[in-house]
Protein backbone atom coordinates (compact mmCIF):
# COMPACT_ATOMS: atom_id res chain seq x y z
CA UNK A 1 0.00 0.00 0.00
CA UNK A 2 1.48 3.45 -0.69
CA UNK A 3 0.77 6.62 1.10
CA UNK A 4 -2.55 7.62 1.60
CA UNK A 5 -3.48 11.12 -0.11
CA UNK A 6 -5.08 13.19 1.33
CA UNK A 7 -8.54 12.61 0.31
CA UNK A 8 -11.65 14.69 1.71
CA UNK A 9 -14.84 12.34 2.29
CA UNK A 10 -17.84 13.99 1.81
CA UNK A 11 -21.62 12.01 2.33
CA UNK A 12 -24.80 12.68 -0.03
CA UNK A 13 -28.46 11.90 0.79
CA UNK A 14 -30.86 11.20 -1.96
CA UNK A 15 -31.77 14.84 -2.21
CA UNK A 16 -28.50 15.84 -2.87
CA UNK A 17 -28.10 12.96 -6.70
CA UNK A 18 -28.68 15.86 -9.35
CA UNK A 19 -25.79 17.33 -8.00
CA UNK A 20 -23.94 14.12 -8.15
CA UNK A 21 -25.15 11.91 -10.38
CA UNK A 22 -23.10 12.47 -13.71
CA UNK A 23 -20.11 12.05 -11.04
CA UNK A 24 -21.31 8.46 -9.57
CA UNK A 25 -21.92 7.73 -13.63
CA UNK A 26 -18.60 9.10 -15.00
CA UNK A 27 -16.49 7.52 -12.32
CA UNK A 28 -18.38 3.92 -12.89
CA UNK A 29 -17.69 4.68 -17.03
CA UNK A 30 -14.04 4.93 -16.32
CA UNK A 31 -13.72 2.14 -13.75
CA UNK A 32 -15.70 0.05 -16.03
CA UNK A 33 -14.38 0.57 -19.15
CA UNK A 34 -12.81 -2.50 -20.04
CA UNK A 35 -16.48 -4.04 -19.88
CA UNK A 36 -18.94 -1.67 -21.03
CA UNK A 37 -19.44 -3.74 -24.04
CA UNK A 38 -21.33 -6.29 -21.82
CA UNK A 39 -24.84 -5.74 -22.01
CA UNK A 40 -25.00 -6.12 -17.92
CA UNK A 41 -22.02 -3.82 -17.11
CA UNK A 42 -23.01 -1.34 -19.63
CA UNK A 43 -23.58 2.43 -18.71
CA UNK A 44 -27.22 2.22 -19.45
CA UNK A 45 -27.74 -0.40 -16.65
CA UNK A 46 -25.60 0.63 -13.87
CA UNK A 47 -28.11 4.08 -14.48
CA UNK A 48 -31.37 1.53 -14.22
CA UNK A 49 -29.96 0.19 -11.26
CA UNK A 50 -28.66 3.41 -9.27
CA UNK A 51 -32.63 4.52 -9.88
CA UNK A 52 -33.59 1.70 -8.02
CA UNK A 53 -31.06 2.02 -5.78
CA UNK A 54 -31.57 5.72 -4.55
CA UNK A 55 -35.83 5.13 -4.57
CA UNK A 56 -35.43 2.69 -1.26
CA UNK A 57 -35.54 5.19 1.60
CA UNK A 58 -31.94 5.54 3.54
CA UNK A 59 -29.72 5.36 0.70
CA UNK A 60 -26.81 7.50 1.11
CA UNK A 61 -23.29 8.12 -0.89
CA UNK A 62 -20.16 8.76 0.47
CA UNK A 63 -17.79 9.86 -2.16
CA UNK A 64 -13.93 11.03 -1.74
CA UNK A 65 -12.55 14.05 -3.09
CA UNK A 66 -8.51 15.02 -4.29
CA UNK A 67 -8.90 18.64 -3.99
CA UNK A 68 -11.82 19.07 -6.35
CA UNK A 69 -11.02 15.81 -8.18
CA UNK A 70 -13.63 13.24 -7.04
CA UNK A 71 -11.64 9.86 -6.68
CA UNK A 72 -14.16 7.21 -5.89
CA UNK A 73 -17.43 6.29 -4.00
CA UNK A 74 -19.61 3.87 -2.16
CA UNK A 75 -23.46 3.79 -1.77
CA UNK A 76 -25.66 1.97 -0.16
CA UNK A 77 -29.44 1.62 1.56
CA UNK A 78 -31.22 -1.00 3.81
CA UNK A 79 -32.69 -3.79 2.66
CA UNK A 80 -36.64 -3.70 2.76
CA UNK A 81 -38.32 -6.16 4.57
CA UNK A 82 -40.00 -8.29 0.86
CA UNK A 83 -36.33 -7.93 -0.34
CA UNK A 84 -35.21 -10.48 -3.41
CA UNK A 85 -31.89 -9.91 -2.25
CA UNK A 86 -31.74 -12.86 -0.32
CA UNK A 87 -33.61 -14.76 -3.09
CA UNK A 88 -31.28 -15.56 -6.05
CA UNK A 89 -28.68 -17.86 -3.66
CA UNK A 90 -27.43 -20.60 -5.29
CA UNK A 91 -28.01 -22.57 -2.18
CA UNK A 92 -30.94 -21.08 0.14
CA UNK A 93 -29.76 -19.61 2.95
CA UNK A 94 -31.45 -20.63 6.51
CA UNK A 95 -34.34 -18.49 7.13
CA UNK A 96 -32.88 -16.39 10.14
CA UNK A 97 -30.54 -14.89 7.74
CA UNK A 98 -32.76 -13.95 5.01
CA UNK A 99 -35.44 -12.33 7.46
CA UNK A 100 -35.39 -8.70 6.97
CA UNK A 101 -36.97 -5.78 9.46
CA UNK A 102 -37.24 -3.57 6.87
CA UNK A 103 -34.63 -0.70 7.15
CA UNK A 104 -32.90 -1.94 10.83
CA UNK A 105 -31.12 -5.27 9.89
CA UNK A 106 -29.30 -5.43 6.69
CA UNK A 107 -27.30 -2.37 4.89
CA UNK A 108 -26.68 -3.45 0.99
CA UNK A 109 -23.12 -2.06 0.13
CA UNK A 110 -24.24 -1.61 -3.75
CA UNK A 111 -20.76 -0.41 -4.82
CA UNK A 112 -17.84 1.07 -3.75
CA UNK A 113 -14.82 1.93 -6.60
CA UNK A 114 -11.77 4.27 -6.90
CA UNK A 115 -10.13 5.51 -10.12
CA UNK A 116 -6.87 4.07 -10.51
CA UNK A 117 -4.33 6.68 -9.64
CA UNK A 118 -5.87 6.45 -6.12
CA UNK A 119 -6.10 2.11 -6.02
CA UNK A 120 -3.69 0.38 -3.29
CA UNK A 121 -3.53 3.95 -1.20
CA UNK A 122 -6.46 3.18 1.47
CA UNK A 123 -9.00 5.31 -0.13
CA UNK A 124 -11.25 2.28 -0.79
CA UNK A 125 -11.12 1.73 3.15
CA UNK A 126 -11.86 5.17 4.15
CA UNK A 127 -14.64 5.38 2.03
CA UNK A 128 -16.05 2.13 3.06
CA UNK A 129 -15.75 3.29 6.45
CA UNK A 130 -17.01 6.47 6.68
CA UNK A 131 -20.17 5.02 4.48
CA UNK A 132 -20.71 2.42 7.90
CA UNK A 133 -20.26 5.50 9.91
CA UNK A 134 -22.89 6.20 12.17
CA UNK A 135 -25.55 3.52 10.34
CA UNK A 136 -28.28 2.17 12.30
CA UNK A 137 -28.31 -1.38 10.49
CA UNK A 138 -26.71 -4.27 12.38
CA UNK A 139 -24.99 -5.75 9.31
CA UNK A 140 -23.70 -5.01 5.90
CA UNK A 141 -23.60 -7.66 2.83
CA UNK A 142 -22.11 -7.14 -0.51
CA UNK A 143 -21.24 -9.10 -3.64
CA UNK A 144 -18.16 -9.72 -5.55
CA UNK A 145 -17.11 -11.76 -8.26
CA UNK A 146 -15.23 -14.32 -7.50
CA UNK A 147 -13.05 -13.96 -10.19
CA UNK A 148 -11.39 -11.18 -8.21
CA UNK A 149 -9.93 -12.89 -5.47
CA UNK A 150 -7.87 -10.20 -3.67
CA UNK A 151 -10.79 -7.52 -4.05
CA UNK A 152 -12.56 -10.29 -2.27
CA UNK A 153 -9.22 -11.42 0.44
CA UNK A 154 -9.75 -7.39 1.04
CA UNK A 155 -13.19 -7.69 1.71
CA UNK A 156 -12.69 -10.31 4.62
CA UNK A 157 -9.44 -8.50 5.63
CA UNK A 158 -12.25 -5.67 6.42
CA UNK A 159 -14.21 -8.16 8.48
CA UNK A 160 -16.66 -9.39 5.69
CA UNK A 161 -17.67 -12.99 5.28
CA UNK A 162 -18.50 -15.10 2.44
CA UNK A 163 -21.82 -16.53 3.16
CA UNK A 164 -22.86 -18.24 -0.36
CA UNK A 165 -23.11 -17.01 -4.18
CA UNK A 166 -25.93 -15.61 -6.14
CA UNK A 167 -26.50 -14.55 -9.49
CA UNK A 168 -29.36 -11.24 -8.91
CA UNK A 169 -30.20 -11.04 -12.93
CA UNK A 170 -30.54 -13.70 -15.45
CA UNK A 171 -27.45 -11.60 -17.96
CA UNK A 172 -25.15 -11.19 -14.52
CA UNK A 173 -21.96 -12.95 -13.48
CA UNK A 174 -22.48 -15.30 -10.32
CA UNK A 175 -21.35 -13.65 -7.62
CA UNK A 176 -19.83 -14.33 -3.85
CA UNK A 177 -22.00 -12.96 -1.47
CA UNK A 178 -20.51 -11.69 2.03
CA UNK A 179 -21.90 -10.55 5.22
CA UNK A 180 -19.87 -8.22 7.97
CA UNK A 181 -21.68 -7.25 11.38
CA UNK A 182 -22.02 -3.76 11.81
CA UNK A 183 -23.73 -3.93 15.56
CA UNK A 184 -24.44 -6.75 18.16
CA UNK A 185 -27.97 -7.58 18.57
Amino acid sequence: MTTTPAVELRRYGVDQLDTIRSTLTEIYAEVYADRLSDPFFSVARFEERLERHVSRPGWEVVMGYDSDTPVGYAYASPLPERTRWWATMLEPLPEQMTDETGGRRTLALFELMVRTPWRKTGTAHRVHEELLSGRPEERVTLMVEPTHPKVKALYETWGYEHIGDQQPFPDAPVYATMLRTLHAV
